[in-house]
């Protein structure tokens, strides 16, 4: 990316700047509990990179549950809707960095595997939905962020070209992706990827401990 060039930022959400990957570690532990089923030691690492229909159809399918892939993904919308709606805090230094970005007019978005609804009911909770250029779901783009639209449609969204924008995630897989496409990436690092740390400081164009290093990252930019 040239000096200077950096007007816009896609934000990831869960474990980027909401401190939530936590709890949606738990969510497919719940549901195998409630049907029944013993939980295979990798099955976490399986359905990370699954968009919500992949991960209804993954379970219902791979575990033969009598139930239907919609089914699945109304409860896991219901486990998960109170601690958006009420819980869930943002990550450490988040709104310094907003209002950091915000005084040097660098416009950002929200590009997010999680239920649109629940996202935007978090974001509005903790004072950040009106700061946002948009929010832009994998529902909404039409393919999980295995694929490149739904960053190539937040692009959009900020009228700007994908040399002035940086894509902060903490998933490898995202990380990747964006890269492949021809964004600078910050890889932003999360409890739950730590085991894969290494690979995003490999992967990212720079990687940060915390969103307050974000700032010096992206001054020289």
């Amino acid at each position: 990316m040239e000096h200077n060039t950096l007007q816009g930022i896609i934000f990831d959400l869960d474990g980027t700047l909401l401190d939530s990957t936590g709890m949606w570690g738990q969510v497919d532990h719940k549901l195998m509990a409630y049907y029944g089923r013993e939980v295979p030691p990798d099955l976490s690492e399986r359905v990370q990179r699954m968009s919500i229909e992949e991960f209804s159809h993954f379970f219902v399918e791979e575990f033969s549950l009598p139930t239907t892939p919609e089914r699945i993904a109304k409860q896991v919308s219901d486990m998960v809707a109170e601690e958006y709606r009420e819980l869930l805090p943002l990550k450490p230094h988040a709104m310094e960095l907003l209002d950091w970005l915000d005084g040097q007019n660098i416009v950002y978005g929200v590009a997010t595997a999680t239920y649109g609804e629940l996202a935007a009911a978090a974001l509005k909770r903790l004072g950040v939905w009106e700061r946002l250029q948009f929010l832009i779901t994998e529902q909404d783009a039409g393919a999980p962020k295995s694929q490149p639209q739904i960053f190539q449609q937040a692009a959009q969204k900020l009228h700007l070209g994908r040399r002035q924008i940086a894509v902060a995630e903490d998933s490898l897989y995202a990380l990747q992706t964006a890269k492949r496409a021809g964004f600078f990436t910050v890889g932003v690092y999360d409890n739950a990827s730590q085991p894969v740390w290494p690979e995003i400081c490999a992967t990212a164009t720079v990687h940060v401990q915390n969103l307050l290093e974000m700032k010096p990252v992206l001054r020289g930019v």
